[in-house]
């Protein structure tokens, strides 16, 4: 698995659906300027997938807040996205979901973000955070059955506004409004004894 980490998010242009129309040359470049928070589910009408995709959906106001794009990715046409968006939330659908999902039925994003599973064809659960610039500041990937906790990324999101704005680093378990650290062994020694 590579890391992107440090660097440049691999950029794309493809179908995808948004605000419940397929749109043919999305781009992450659309966003300049936003953090933005790129996530791969494996399969629409699945199981653990719908359920990522509503607990992102319900904390939309929260990551708008941090000036953050959701955007979600599968191997998916773009016509089953639609399909899947159509579908209520009780029979296992994402209806009322308002971000964008692209469309990778080539599976070169999930390539160039080395999340594809080459003998299934689908991504594992990978999760980006791409910074205002445009480079990868945060990656998680997960196996298929295991789902991802949405504020956690809202906890690195709130970790890299601080460093952008601080300059200092956030500890292990670092929350906002909790004790940071100069990157020194100084600041080190001044953390613990003050924890």
């Amino acid at each position: 698995m590579g890391v992107l980490v440090g660097k440049l998010a691999p950029e794309f242009k493809a179908k995808a659906v948004v605000d419940g129309c397929i749109v043919n040359d999305f781009s992450l470049r659309d966003y300049s300027g936003k953090n933005i928070v790129f996530f791969f589910y494996p399969l629409d009408f699945t199981f653990v997938c719908p359920t990522e995709l509503h607990a992102f959906q319900e904390k939309i106001e929260e990551f708008e807040a941090r000036d953050t794009i959701i955007v979600a990715c599968s191997v998916d046409s773009p016509y089953c996205h639609v399909a899947w968006l159509n579908t209520p939330k009780v029979k296992g659908g994402i209806q009322g979901l308002t971000y964008p999902i692209v469309s990778d039925m080539n599976r070169s994003i999930a390539e160039d973000y080395d999340v594809l599973i080459q003998n299934e064809g689908i991504a594992y659960r990978g999760l980006f955070i791409i910074d205002r610039k445009g480079i990868v500041r945060h990656q998680v990937v997960n196996d298929l059955p295991l789902g991802r906790n949405v504020d956690e990324v809202l906890r690195m999101l709130d970790a890299l506004e601080f460093i952008e704005k601080n300059g200092e680093v956030c500890p292990a378990n670092w929350q906002k409004g909790h004790r940071s650290m100069t990157p020194t062994h100084e600041g080190l020694e001044h953390y613990f004894t003050n924890v």
